[in-house]
């Protein structure tokens, strides 16, 4: 059912700095940032040959994100991120398989502009982890 590994997403307490990490010392092409309020995080996308790191900064006071840095203060691998043909047909499979979606279980647009959904982590090994439609 999953597909492609899309990106691993970092928490980190500062988005500039993160960037300037991965562009600076490691020579990877990072992207701008990028406001996405629904999901309460600013992002920018580090470009790698196979796949994408996702650093995530919070924005706004709700952010879930920010409490994850409040018990991560240095922050850290915050989700793992797999493509999906079809996100409704693997939600549901996912859910009769006893899998639990986080949220009110539809899907929203994530930063790629495509559907996405999030998955507990209690229920895939510790990891939260999230699908996005291909």
């Amino acid at each position: 059912m999953i597909g492609r590994l899309n990106h691993i997403a970092i928490a980190v307490p500062d988005l500039k700095a993160g960037a300037t990490v991965y562009r600076d010392t490691l020579g990877a092409k990072v992207s701008a940032p990028l406001d996405l309020p629904e999901h309460g995080v600013t992002t920018v996308f580090v470009e790698l040959p196979n796949a994408k790191i996702e650093l995530i900064h919070p924005l706004g006071d709700k952010s879930p994100i920010a409490s994850f840095l409040e018990r991560n203060p240095a922050g850290g691998i915050h989700h793992v991120c797999y493509e999906v043909d079809d996100i409704r047909a693997a939600r549901d499979r996912l859910k009769a398989a006893g899998a639990r979606v986080l949220g009110d279980g539809e899907p929203k647009v994530g930063a790629h502009g495509k559907p996405v959904l999030f998955l507990h982590p209690k229920d895939f090994l510790g990891t939260l982890i999230e699908i996005e439609e291909r």
